[in-house]
């Protein structure tokens, strides 16, 4: 299985999008949106922004293994 690195974010705020790399070795708990300036955090259940906001979960999520 091939991890993907890249997801796009969504604020749900103002919509703004942006293609980022996710970090291999820990998770995003914060982000902020360069448009509105809005730091985003997980939703309940969800341990990072990406798994949250992306178009991509997080890769240890992608594995099937327990995230940070």
């Amino acid at each position: 299985m091939e991890i993907i690195l890249n997801s796009i974010i969504t604020c749900p705020t103002c919509g703004y999008q942006k293609e980022e790399t996710m970090p291999t070795d820990s998770c995003q708990f914060f982000y902020e949106c360069e448009s509105c300036k809005t730091v985003l955090k997980p939703k309940e259940g969800d341990c990072c922004v990406f798994c949250s906001y992306g178009t991509v979960k997080c890769p240890p999520i992608q594995e099937h293994k327990s995230c940070c």
